[in-house]
């Protein structure tokens, strides 16, 4: 890939970045709406706390999904990552079923863990030709099969040291540690985004993969690396999971998938590829985060819930693809 090829991609990206960041409004609406339904219970900063602390986990997951599906892909091995990764942290942590204390190395054992299950994902993709949504969704379950191996036969490992389980919650700085986590997770999503290659490389190859290949960007290379962020930061995710949980758990991750997928599309970048970014998926996870507290609060069944919030991923899947609908001759 040329120096001028790798400029052009680069050109206009923080124009990119937040040209029509309407779901800002969306947010802001939403504030509005239930602060006017709940005048004493959403409005409120121990609230705001609950709303940024159920925000941690899928922004960290959404920082790295952000890296695929720019490129046109998808990855659905979250949860089944999460599990495994979360289990391999617990069981290298003061626990009561082993006597291991590895502590940060748990953490980087478990992050390392789910890298290597991106690189795979990518891997089987790539060299095979297999659709990443099939080898994805084959290495979620690969993650619960590792997870299901980690747990065993025996009880489940809990944390030995409560404070290591309170510590995602706790809030000195008046945000939620899990959360001031995840905004260094985003931080630095962004920071590759908009100043490496590897973060304007998949804008290309979203844009057309045909026209990436001729202009010399190794496709495949960057799809390893997409998907081995977007592993890491699963594990990641799970690792904090684990640690609010205060257990292993293969089921750590249940409900991910759909939550920053959805984030991700409502944030702007489309499962098309080529637009989109970190922050609009930062913003993403925000809206519904906000919406399921408003719901919560509001005393809307959890089943309307989901109907509610199906209704916000498909508005925004066609608001997301409105513009291009002229380029995409084929939709798949």
């Amino acid at each position: 890939m040329n120096e001028k090829a790798t400029e052009e991609i680069g050109n206009g990206g923080i124009r990119r970045t937040f040209a029509g960041f309407g779901e800002i409004g969306i947010l802001v609406l939403l504030i509005v709406v239930f602060s006017i339904l709940n005048p004493a219970k959403f409005p409120t900063v121990a609230n705001l706390n609950t709303i940024l602390n159920t925000a941690a986990v899928p922004t960290i997951i959404g920082v790295g999904a952000t890296f695929v599906v720019l490129m046109g892909r998808i990855d659905l091995s979250v949860e089944g990552i999460m599990g495994a990764a979360g289990l391999a942290y617990v069981l290298l942590s003061p626990n009561s079923r082993t006597s291991a204390n590895w502590g940060f190395g748990a953490i980087v054992v478990a992050i390392a863990l789910g890298a290597g299950l991106g690189v795979a994902t990518a891997l089987l993709h790539t060299r095979l030709k297999v659709p990443s949504f099939i080898v994805s969704l084959g290495m979620w379950y690969v993650g619960l099969g590792i997870a299901a191996v980690l747990f065993g036969q025996e009880m489940q490992p809990f944390l030995s040291d409560t404070d290591t389980s309170v510590w995602p919650t706790s809030a000195p700085l008046g945000i939620s540690n899990s959360y001031l986590v995840a905004l260094g997770v985003a931080a630095l999503g962004f920071l590759v985004e908009r100043f490496t290659r590897l973060g304007r490389v998949p804008y290309a190859i979203g844009n057309n993969e045909a026209v990436a290949l001729l202009t010399g960007i190794p496709v495949a290379r960057y799809c390893i690396y997409a998907f081995a962020i977007a592993g890491a930061c699963s594990a990641l995710a799970g690792v904090i999971a684990s640690m609010s949980l205060g257990a292993g758990a293969a089921n750590v991750g249940v409900g991910m998938v759909f939550f920053t997928l959805a984030a991700v599309v409502i944030g702007g970048t489309p499962l098309s590829g080529g637009k989109g970014g970190v922050l609009r998926t930062l913003v993403g996870v925000l809206v519904l985060s906000t919406l399921y507290n408003g719901l919560i609060l509001s005393g809307v069944a959890p089943s309307l819930q989901s109907g509610v919030s199906g209704l916000v991923l498909v508005t925004a899947a066609i608001a997301a693809g409105w513009s291009q609908r002229d380029r995409l001759r084929i939709v798949k």
